[in-house]
């Protein structure tokens, strides 16, 4: 059965609540299913994060990768933004609490920006459409104020890498995705 589709204030980006099915024994969901997204591709690896409580990861892009997101256990506040210039929601944020309690997955198409704090312990597993490729890791500074983010945690804990990434306005020419390309 088809997950009910969210409306998401960005363009391509889906949040979808699967169909929960459950008796005394427990519970059981589909998470995924490649027909639920038709603009999606393929997804070719799946991947499982486990972050503590106060962790915050991104902001992450890609120009040739989505990833379809789910959360497991614990809380996470997911922040997107579209970084795609000329897209109809072109510097656009979105903000969501995935749970593992309340079923919902999230696709995330190429160019836009992504990432989570951990409200709590939280587990995230997510599926990629292409493999691990160091020139298409690209971020963008998690704070800044163009963006505007609130990620509801104070004195985050943040990788070295996720430190160092540039503002928007920073982003160099050609490295920023462009709305419509679609490799």
């Amino acid at each position: 059965m088809a997950p009910k589709n969210h409306p998401t204030p960005i363009e391509g980006v889906a949040l979808l609540e699967p169909q929960v099915h459950g008796d005394d024994r427990g519970r059981f969901i589909e998470t995924y299913r490649r027909e639920w997204l038709p603009q999606g591709r393929e997804m070719i690896q799946g991947n499982r994060s486990e972050k503590s409580a106060g962790s915050l990861v991104g902001l992450h892009y890609h120009l040739h990768q989505a990833d379809y997101w789910y959360v497991l256990r614990g809380t996470a506040r997911v922040v997107l933004a579209d970084l795609r210039v000329g897209s109809p929601s072109e510097m656009k944020t979105f903000v969501v609490d995935l749970d593992g309690d309340n079923e919902r997955g999230l696709f995330i198409p190429p160019g836009v920006a992504h990432g989570f704090a951990a409200l709590s312990d939280m587990l995230l597993w997510y599926l990629v459409d292409g493999y691990y490729n160091p020139a298409d890791e690209l971020g963008v500074a998690y704070n800044d104020p163009a963006l505007n983010i609130d990620w509801g945690i104070e004195g985050p804990v943040v990788s070295p890498r996720d430190q160092t990434n540039p503002t928007v306005a920073e982003i160099p020419e050609g490295v920023r995705p462009t709305w419509g390309l679609r490799t």
